[in-house]
């Protein structure tokens, strides 16, 4: 990703998002350039929501087990509040926050600060997830990672829940998920 110079001096913000099926490396991504900002010493706070306690209670764990620090929140406006100060702010997983996170991205960007979302552009039957489509909108930059599908091989780009009984939001890992291309994802298992 190019990112022009600022020659005035001025603290310039802006929104990228990470998006993909489950198993794209997402997360990944996320540590990745969070990690990476760290190392040039930037002031960096990482956001997850609250409910996401698949492998850790505070950590943003990725499915190949990388983790980085973060704080659990309840809600987006609470990103506001924290993150005063900070010329990074990263987001796992936004797919799960109200519809104030994209007020919150916009907020942080206008301040300078960098902001990074990862999250599902999908949900488990192909469809626009939360509010990543609003996300996707506003996103100065756009990663969209691709898994691989489990039945075929080819890339896959949905997250496909191997039982349809349950709400559309339910945690889960390769127990209950697996990247499937558009074409095996209607064939049956």
């Amino acid at each position: 990703m190019f990112i022009e110079p600022n020659i005035s001096g001025e603290r310039r913000g802006w929104v990228e998002v990470i998006c993909g099926s489950m198993f794209s490396g997402k997360t990944e991504e996320l540590i990745r350039r969070l990690k990476r900002a760290k190392i040039a010493n930037l002031k960096v706070e990482i956001f997850k929501p609250a409910i996401d306690t698949r492998y850790d209670e505070t950590q943003v764990v990725s499915h190949d087990a990388n983790a980085i620090q973060s704080t659990p929140i309840e809600n987006s406006q609470t990103i506001l509040l924290m993150s005063e100060g900070v010329d990074v702010v990263g987001i796992d997983e936004a797919q799960f926050f109200d519809d104030q996170i994209i007020y919150v991205c916009e907020q942080l960007a206008a301040r300078g600060t960098r902001v990074i979302v990862a999250g599902l552009d999908m949900d488990y039957k192909g469809r626009p997830f939360g509010q990543m489509p609003n996300l996707l909108a506003i996103a100065d930059y756009i990663t969209k990672l691709h898994a691989i599908c489990v039945q075929c091989g080819n890339i896959a780009s949905i997250s496909h829940r191997k039982s349809a009984v349950g709400p559309q939001v339910l945690l889960g890992e390769k127990d209950v998920y697996e990247p499937r291309c558009r074409k095996c994802v209607h064939e049956k298992p």
